[in-house]
């Protein structure tokens, strides 16, 4: 059986107590090794003449794998497991955001200028200007991202408290990587309407929305009455944040195979927000040959279940996922775990594509398929390829919100899409490199001026 790879999402840190002389502690590193971990930073915390006490850090392929690692550690004669410390939550102890003050307060002089009374006046002057809101105060780099928890990652409806960490880490990722600040707003309510009029409500605040984990169909309706009835830019990231990142590995995947856009037979599996986005920006970037899957299989013209987002792509010929594979060239799922087997990757077309983006979980793990495929990407960072929407969503609301978007429009995911895959030269271009790092600081920049630019030609940007 093929191993799976460690990752540090599921990291731990073992306190071990063994006798201070030769041999031992290679015994216990031996054993984590035998038992798949893999190693990280060793740390001596205390020793005698005769006992030595070490922090280990060991990544695991999962929380299960984690516990056997332990237990086989513990088991060890002569060896202590003093404590052991799951890396990933101490990481989220106390929340991953804070809100700091940008104006230091030295004196009262500070404070009579900072509030009141100096604060009345620019109450006054954006009172009289309401466009000064946008110069005055946080509105114009502050972005809400709002979330009802009815789908949060691939884990489903958790509810709004268990969302936020999630929306924490995309507080996180807005600053880091697009310098955008972004508060998580996480609703206990998963009502259309109530959604809808609570995020108007809390608009004044705030120059874009993203929304987030909310789930299909109803995070459709959301979007679109939002756009309809604010004036700045709403953002579903699970739809468009996945489509325009999907298509720009895309982009550099066809390029490797030498299959244009237009020829390819996609499969896509998963008929939600991402994968109905997926589709439609796929149709305006040229591809035709579309067919999508959800877990009932093909999404056929006969089926009496179809919602409206899937009647769009509706096709006459039903099947299961497994015949819709046979002589694809490319396979993108944003579906569940583990739904593709190695024998359907195989009955595809000749080089295919994969981009198994289910997450934490991908549809089929990357080993299993290593020689079965000419392109291979997940939504995880430990594997090459990762298809992540931090490349787009901050250089987004980067773009739109120093160009003033009123909206976000197709025309700029399609461009910031294009943004992305350029920053990948062709002579950088390979199986393992179809699109540029998240950490690559380039990323941000070059799609705020391809939305900027987008804005501006779509006539929707103010400045």
């Amino acid at each position: 059986m093929t191993e799976l790879t460690p990752t540090s999402s599921f990291s731990l840190t073992l306190r071990v107590q063994v006798p201070n002389r030769p041999g031992m502690l290679a015994a216990v590193i031996s054993a984590i090794s035998s038992a798949g971990g893999s190693m990280g930073q060793i740390d001596l915390i205390e020793q005698t003449r005769h006992v030595s006490i070490r922090d280990i850090t060991v990544d695991c392929t999962s929380t299960e794998h984690a516990e056997r690692l332990v237990e086989i550690v513990k088991a060890l004669p002569e060896s202590k497991v003093v404590n052991v410390y799951d890396r990933t939550f101490n990481l989220h102890r106390g929340g991953k955001i804070s809100v700091h003050s940008r104006i230091p307060l030295r004196g009262q002089e500070d404070l009579a200028m900072a509030y009141t009374p100096g604060v009345g006046r620019i109450c006054t002057a954006i009172a009289q200007n309401p466009d000064e809101v946008y110069n005055l105060t946080v509105k114009q780099n502050m972005v809400a991202i709002v979330t009802d928890g009815s789908a949060v990652l691939g884990l489903g409806n958790l509810g709004p408290a268990a969302a936020l960490p999630v929306m924490e880490g995309k507080a996180m990722l807005f600053k880091e990587f697009g310098g955008v600040d972004a508060f998580p707003i996480c609703l206990a309510t998963q009502d259309t309407d109530e959604i809808v009029e609570t995020v108007k409500r809390i608009a004044p605040v705030f120059g874009g929305v993203n929304l987030e984990d909310i789930a299909a169909p109803r995070c459709f309706e959301i979007e679109a009455r939002l756009q309809r009835e604010l004036n700045i830019p709403i953002f579903h990231d699970d739809q468009h944040g996945t489509a325009i990142v999907s298509l720009a590995a895309l982009i550099n995947a066809l390029k490797l195979v030498r299959k244009p856009m237009r020829e390819v037979k996609m499969v896509i599996n998963g008929a939600g927000a991402a994968g109905v986005a997926i589709a439609r920006l796929l149709r305006k970037a040229g591809t035709e040959n579309i067919v999508m899957c959800d877990s009932q299989g093909i999404l056929a013209r006969d089926r009496a279940d179809l919602t409206i987002q899937k009647q769009e792509f509706a096709v006459a010929t039903g099947g299961s996922l497994a015949d819709a594979m046979r002589g694809a060239d490319v396979f993108l799922g944003v579906s569940a775990p583990r739904v593709v087997t190695p024998e359907m990757v195989r009955s595809m077309a000749k080089d295919p594509i994969v981009f198994a983006m289910a997450n934490p979980i991908p549809e089929i793990q990357p080993e299993l398929i290593a020689h079965e495929v000419a392109v291979m990407a997940t939504g995880r960072s430990d594997y090459p390829n990762q298809i992540n929407n931090v490349l787009a969503f901050p250089g987004i609301f980067r773009g739109a919100l120093d160009c003033r978007a009123q909206t976000l429009t197709t025309g700029m995911y399609l461009e910031a899409a294009q943004a992305i895959a350029e920053l990948v030269k062709t002579s950088e271009l390979h199986r393992e490199h179809i699109v540029p790092s998240v950490f690559d600081e380039r990323v941000a920049i070059a799609v705020s001026a391809a939305v900027q630019q987008a804005a501006r030609h779509d006539g929707v940007a103010l400045s």
